[in-house]
């Protein structure tokens, strides 16, 4: 034992064990130490990696269901099973389906056959501070230990992924680029450091007071510590001095040679050696490559990481996708990859980017055009699925499915009284309720009945039963014969607290630009519940005019309780002006703080001040010029929680 738990505290915890009662998480590292290493971070919140790994009731494997492919018969290149992904969902869990390796949409597909993950993760680290009358003016959503923890926590499941020669790079801001390096360092070894990048780019504010700033930075690990990255070499027409240059020598040397020749001839072509400052641009509103996406990075800057770590055919992944700038690069290199992100206009904005990439710029010559399609690519949904596609499945993948959503593991009992058993929850059997083969029946008193006549005496004191929500006849969570309690495990799924001690949470999606790069997380996974939205289109002389009477989400509540009122729980409005009747290639985007009435002058214009403007909208009104739009308008209205309402309007 831990010679910090004294007399009282052991008393203490064996009370806790002895009751049932939850132990205290400051218990954790006097119960569980871990060997230090010879430095690292130590904060609030910090958990054992132990326990990051393990499945836990706030991050677990949830199953993937494919919402759409596109350009299925495009992909010759790669093997006849792969697929490249765009995942839509909280990163930490898809992360965690991935290292399960069990879902057999990516079963031994992904898991240590990663050769680079490129993450940029948002820099959410502003601390508050006070405005001249000394209120609280602005408080990120993650800040400090937080938004570090945030990003351990995935750097550790991230890194059962890697192939054994594979690479990680993480893209970061001077204020948080300290510490990740530290635990960069824990989590891979810091013998396992292979580059730090300085990307100096040509934009950005200037400072009066300060150094203006004019870079990032991009830290390089390795899961194979004497792993060589492929450097390119650059042409370059070099001074003919071979004492002091020559083809080994860096873009500095070389320039600084070419300041202090200053003559213009006796020069030579010849390559020089890449260096760790990469002089590239940012992505101006004018660009080919432009996606109107905040943080959005330069295809060049991609190119020069993926060119030096992997190969034609290899597999990168990025987590924080974001405008899909990685993903767009790597189809370009002909990579494989996988893209993941928790916002709905970054899924839309990278479908329309890889869908209209033929149009885009050719990575060896700007002046061209790429002019291919994308290969084959599947969008996914990951922790909140469509009910209705789940009811479509074929009886073994909806069985599959529903056994990885409720955690039911396979037994060696089959059968028990003449009844099919499925497996087991937290060692209690569990059935899956056949409602395929029984037309127009359900769970009800009689089932229940019968089903207890046949098993009550050889089974414990409780059994699972998972059934479609409208088949279960109960308001309550379990109904109880004798002493046996049969519960129900309902699609979608009622949380039943008794089973779970952290409560299900969904993440959230922006209502306004700044809140774009807010860190969101999630809990278990839920159903899309479509809102409901009251909407007209008319045609006017000159322009076309969507108005907007009603969207009211699903839950009526918040998480915190309080009521929405009409357009509270609206995050944006997305639109295809040209629908052409298959596909939607999002045209324009608006957050719900564009759609105000009445704007707050301040960009950063907080969640709450969000809700009560939109608590006195009587209606939404959007104009486009009616050159843009063509005979349908397809509009996508998302909330809060990712649930969207599609329709199709035709202007008259």
């Amino acid at each position: 034992m831990n010679p910090e738990l004294n007399k009282h505290d052991i008393e203490f915890l064996v009370g806790c064990l002895e009751n049932g009662k939850e132990i205290p998480d400051i218990y954790e590292y006097a119960l569980f130490p871990t060997r230090h290493k010879e430095y690292e971070l130590v904060y609030a919140g910090k958990m054992r990696k132990e326990d990051v790994l393990a499945d836990t009731e706030e991050a677990k494997p949830v199953p993937l269901q494919i919402e759409k492919v596109f350009n299925g018969k495009r992909n010759p290149q790669f093997s006849k099973d792969w697929q490249n992904l765009l995942v839509f969902g909280d990163n930490l869990q898809i992360l965690k389906t991935f290292n399960e390796d069990k879902d057999p949409l990516i079963k031994n597909k992904i898991k240590n056959k990663i050769k680079l993950i490129y993450i940029d993760p948002p820099f959410a680290t502003r601390d508050e501070f006070q405005n001249k009358e000394g209120a609280k003016a602005y408080n990120d959503k993650k800040k400090g230990a937080e938004f570090i923890e945030y990003v351990r926590r995935r750097l550790i499941v991230a890194r059962e992924l890697l192939a054994p020669d594979g690479y990680i790079c993480c893209h970061l801001d001077q204020k948080m680029n300290h510490y990740i390096k530290m635990v960069m360092d824990e989590v891979f070894g810091k013998n396992h450091f292979a580059n730090e990048i300085v990307w100096r780019y040509f934009m950005g504010g200037k400072s009066r007071n300060f150094f203006s700033k004019k870079h990032d930075t991009l830290l390089i690990y390795s899961q194979n510590a004497k792993a060589e990255m492929e450097i390119p070499n650059r042409e370059r027409v070099l001074p003919y001095k071979p004492n002091l240059i020559d083809e080994n020598s860096t873009i500095r040397e070389y320039e600084s040679v070419c300041k202090e020749t200053g003559e213009r001839r006796n020069f030579y072509t010849s390559k020089v050696r890449e260096d760790d400052v990469w002089e590239i641009s940012g992505v101006f509103n004018m660009a080919n490559e432009y996606q109107n996406y905040p943080t959005q990075k330069p295809e060049d800057l991609l190119q020069k990481l993926i060119m030096a770590t992997t190969k034609e055919g290899d597999l990168v992944m990025d987590f924080f996708s974001g405008s899909g700038t990685t993903l767009a690069v790597a189809e370009k290199l002909n990579r494989r990859w996988v893209g993941c992100d928790i916002g709905k206009l970054a899924i839309y904005t990278t479908q329309k980017r890889l869908l209209q990439i033929d149009q885009s710029k050719d990575l060896g010559d700007p002046r061209k055009k790429y002019g291919k399609p994308s290969k084959s690519f599947a969008v996914v949904t990951s922790g909140l699925y469509d009910l209705g596609k789940v009811f479509a499945l074929q009886k073994d993948e909806y069985i599959r499915f529903v056994k990885d959503l409720f955690e039911i593991e396979e037994t060696k009992a089959t059968m028990i009284g003449g009844v099919e058993i499925d497996g087991k929850k937290r060692e209690f059997y569990a059935k899956i309720f056949p409602y395929w083969d029984l037309n127009n029946a359900c769970v009800d008193e009689s089932y229940l009945q019968e089903l207890h006549k046949n098993i009550g005496a050889r089974i414990d004191d409780r059994f699972y039963i998972i059934a479609p929500a409208n088949n279960v006849n109960f308001i309550s969570d379990y109904y109880q014969i004798g002493n046996v309690r049969y519960y129900f495990l309902k699609v979608p799924y009622q949380i039943i607290k008794e089973l779970h001690k952290v409560p299900f949470k969904k993440f959230r999606q922006p209502q306004s630009k700044s809140q774009i790069n807010n860190l969101d997380e999630a809990i278990g996974f839920h159903f899309i519940r479509q809102p409901e939205v009251d909407s007209s289109i008319a045609k006017l002389k000159d322009k076309v005019v969507l108005r907007i009477t009603r969207f009211e989400s699903a839950y009526s509540q918040d998480e915190a309780g309080e009521k929405l009122a009409n357009f509270q729980s609206l995050a944006m409005l997305l639109v295809d002006l040209k629908y052409d009747g298959e596909t939607f290639m999002m045209t324009k985007y608006f957050f719900a703080h564009d759609l105000l009435s009445h704007k707050p002058d301040d960009e950063n214009t907080s969640e709450e001040e969000i809700k009560n403007e939109l608590r006195n909208q009587k209606e939404i009104v959007q104009e486009f010029p009616a050159g843009d739009c063509g005979k349908e308008v397809m509009a996508i209205y998302v909330d809060i929680y990712g649930n969207e309402f599609r329709e199709v309007l035709t202007a008259r």
